[in-house]
């Protein structure tokens, strides 16, 4: 048992500097992009939520 879980973490380790090793440092124009949509989608949920809320508020 222990050397399996041994192997598991290795395994981990594998894939993780696999990963790394593919991914990059986004550029600032994907940064602002990425930062842009984050923030309306979070707006529009918010937004969402406050319409609902205040209809069963009001509603009942």
């Amino acid at each position: 048992m222990n050397l399996n879980i041994i192997k598991i973490l290795k395994d981990f380790v594998a894939d993780s500097r696999r990963v790394i090793e593919i991914s990059y440092k986004p550029d600032m124009d994907t940064f602002k992009r990425t930062m842009k949509i984050v923030l309306i989608g979070t707006l529009i949920l918010g937004a969402m939520g406050f319409v609902i809320e205040f209809i069963v508020t009001y509603v009942t």
